[in-house]
């Protein structure tokens, strides 16, 4: 089960940027990475939720289980740029400690 603490620190940490940066990726790399429109639209989902629990922890499992199984657990591809790849480790991030 999903540590809260864990989870919310890791919220913290990455939210406010994965705010600024999903959006700027999809809209550079969505072209040639339709994934990524996926990516996006569950972020929004998961941030959504997040910002509804306040200061409980969501439901997110499916979230983060269709995250892993779009994004070949957060694989990176080959030719995108670094946000790119901030975004997946954020994300990965996210998803582990939701996971712990």
């Amino acid at each position: 089960m999903a540590n809260k603490q864990t989870f919310n620190e890791a919220t913290v940490k990455h939210l406010e940027t994965l705010e600024q940066y999903v959006p700027i990726v999809a809209r550079v790399h969505g072209k040639n990475h339709l994934e990524f429109h996926d990516v996006h639209k569950l972020f929004n989902a998961i941030n959504q939720k997040i910002k509804k629990a306040d200061s409980q922890l969501p439901d997110l499992k499916e979230e983060f289980e269709t995250l892993r199984e779009i994004t070949d657990n957060y694989t990176v591809p080959n030719d995108v740029c670094e946000s790119y790849e901030a975004v997946y480790t954020m994300l990965a991030e996210l998803d582990q400690a939701y996971q712990d």
